[in-house]
């Protein structure tokens, strides 16, 4: 069974645990890393142990969530083996994962209704990688 960890802060709490629901019915076991409810928090004290988990395989998925999806996914993004997509309908999530094989989706609690998150994450979890040159791309991503 495949696992896959989630972050937060206060402002992505409610969307986080109707995800967590949604990745339920399909099987997938979470990782959650937090935030656990809507009292201000911020966001890097989530995203960093979701990064970490990543970045040293323990997890090869995630998904962050804050209330524009920006923060959490510059943080996610910090991280070398991290391709977080910040992702606002489906094209963009179907896109993310066919062209840059994000490993990382990022979720803008605020501006998605229930219904668009749920069809962007069945975007993100159905959607496979092209590979070929967009692999070649993203080998060039790494400061080197």
């Amino acid at each position: 069974m495949e696992t896959i960890g989630i972050c937060c802060d206060h402002a992505g709490f409610g969307l986080k645990e109707q995800v967590k629901g949604w990745l339920a019915e399909r099987g997938i076991a979470v990782e959650d890393f937090g935030c656990h409810s809507t009292d201000s928090v911020d966001y890097p004290d989530y995203a960093h142990p979701l990064g970490t988990a990543i970045q040293s395989g323990q997890l090869s998925r995630g998904i962050s969530i804050c209330g524009s999806g920006n923060g959490i996914s510059m943080v996610m993004n910090k991280y070398p083996a991290v391709r977080a997509a910040l992702c606002w309908n489906v094209e963009i999530a179907q896109l993310a994962r066919q062209h840059n094989n994000a490993n990382v989706l990022s979720l803008p609690a605020r501006f998605l209704t229930e219904e668009q998150a749920q069809a962007i994450l069945a975007a993100y979890l159905d959607t496979p990688f092209e590979g070929g040159r967009h692999q070649t791309r993203i080998d060039k991503i790494p400061i080197r």
